[in-house]
This record gives structure tokens, C-alpha cells and sequence, in this order.
């Protein structure tokens, strides 16, 4: 018999939006029948996002999901872990007079994702992804009147509006865990999210949201027999410079302009 779902955990629910709920409590539970000892071994240990965040990715309604971008788990830095995939929580602006942030140079897998979508958005060549390039860049997206976001907040919101769900494959990172090893744990509740997403889909008549996987860790979610039936795209992880002229990610990016201001 499994232990109970720590009160803990349970709290963390209430940042979820409503039509998440019940799809997130299954979760658990199917969490806890595979490994009853996981779930109690958080209540213990410490561990990232912090501040009730662990579900703060589907604060999206499920309705509104047309993909699921996952990761490989939260940023190791407590300010930096949001609990939403790439959005770094030490990061607000994105430019600065010779490009990009000082806070987005130092986050690698954001600085890559921004520059995937500076090429995919045809502000930067492939092959000129860097300094007086850049600083190029930034002489536009900062002059008064500019189209172009100017925080990641806006971004976020942006990755939003266009019905994305920002997911890692492991909710969790623990300094003492390996976070494959996390991953793993984790990967009950991703089954139970996947088939409330295809459930849905059906009930509905459309097609089931693109599962857009990062890295390795990302990609175990094809050994799920339900991923299968889901449409993907699937690249390197961020943090690889090769990312930022995947032509998967430059085809699926291109049109939704997501550095500009979307009314």
C-alpha cells in the first residue's frame, strides 16, 4: 500500500489552473503507486522550485494547449527555478546595447533559444550569431517604438498565447539526485498528463498538441506508447550551440514571431 500524497505536495495544486486539477491529483497518485516511497522522500529533502511552484506550468488551461515544449528539469538555483521550463527566474530584460542581457548570456539555454529565434525570425544570419551581429539586433528591438518584447515575462506570455505548455520531464531538481534519475520517477505523472491531453483531443475533434522535446532526457518520452500518437519535433538540448540552426526548431518557430509584441 502506498504512503499518502504529503500535504506538501497536494498544496502545491492551487497555483495549477482549474482544469488541470484532477489530471495533476491523478498524476500523483499514479506517481505514488509505481514508487510509493517518491512523493514522501519530497516532503524530506529539499528541493527545486520553491514556494508552492512545483505545478506553476499548467497554470495554462488544458483547452488552450496546442504544444508541449518539455525540458529536462528545473534551473539548479533557487531564484532561477520557476517551475516553468526555460523561463529563468533570475532574468528579466533581454537586451542591452550590444545585444542580448547580461542575464540572458549567462543562462546558455536561453541565450541559444534566443538566438534560435532571432535567425528564425530573420534578424540574424545563421552563420552570424554573435557580436556586431548582435549588437545590431539590439540597435532595433531597443529604439523607441520598437514591435519587439523587451522582457522575458513577455516572452513567457507570448509562448502562452501561442497554447504552449512548459514542461520538464523531471518537476523537480535535487542537488543529491541525478536528474535522469528524477526524470524517471516523474515519468507515471507525464503518462497521465499525455492521456488527459489525447482525451481531450478527441472529445473535441483535433488534432493532439505537438510534443516539442529538448534533449535527451525530453526525448525518453518516446518510450511511451502514448507518445506516439502524438505529432513532435524534436532537437538538441538548448545548451548545444547546434540548437540555434535546428532546422525542426527554425521551421516550427518561424512563424509565430514570438520576440514581438502579439496583440
Amino acid at each position: 500500500m502506498s504512503e499518502p500524497i504529503p500535504a506538501t505536495i497536494l498544496e502545491t495544486l492551487d497555483l495549477a489552473d482549474v482544469s488541470w486539477r484532477p489530471v495533476l491529483l491523478n498524476g500523483l497518485e499514479a506517481v505514488a503507486q509505481t514508487d510509493p516511497t517518491y512523493l514522501p522522500s519530497l516532503g524530506r529533502d529539499p528541493y527545486l522550485p520553491t514556494a508552492g511552484r512545483l505545478f506553476a506550468a499548467f497554470t495554462i488551461p488544458l483547452d488552450t494547449v496546442r504544444y508541449v515544449l518539455v525540458g529536462e528539469g528545473p534551473y539548479p538555483r533557487e531564484q532561477s527555478a520557476t517551475g516553468v521550463c526555460f523561463m529563468d527566474g533570475a532574468v528579466e530584460s533581454l537586451w542591452s546595447e550590444k545585444g542580448l542581457s547580461k542575464q540572458v548570456n549567462r543562462a546558455t539555454s536561453l541565450r541559444n533559444f534566443m538566438k534560435m529565434l532571432l535567425v528564425a525570425d530573420d534578424m540574424l544570419a545563421a552563420d552570424k550569431t554573435s557580436g556586431d551581429a548582435l549588437a545590431h539586433v539590439a540597435l532595433k528591438t531597443r529604439a523607441i517604438g520598437s514591435s519587439f518584447i523587451q522582457t522575458l515575462t513577455s516572452l513567457q506570455a507570448n509562448l502562452t498565447k501561442q497554447g504552449f505548455l512548459l514542461l520538464n520531464a523531471s518537476l523537480v531538481y535535487r542537488p543529491n539526485v541525478p536528474p535522469a534519475k528524477d526524470a524517471k520517477a516523474w515519468q507515471p505523472f507525464m503518462r497521465t498528463v499525455l492521456a488527459a491531453l489525447m482525451e481531450h483531443a478527441e472529445k473535441v475533434d483535433r488534432q493532439a498538441p505537438t510534443l516539442v522535446l529538448w534533449g535527451k532526457i525530453a526525448e525518453q518520452l518516446h518510450a511511451l506508447p502514448l507518445a506516439e500518437r502524438f505529432p513532435k519535433a524534436v532537437s538538441e538540448h538548448p545548451y548545444n550551440l547546434s540548437f540555434i540552426i535546428n532546422p525542426t526548431m527554425q521551421k516550427l518557430f518561424h512563424p509565430m514571431r514570438l520576440l514581438h509584441v502579439q496583440r
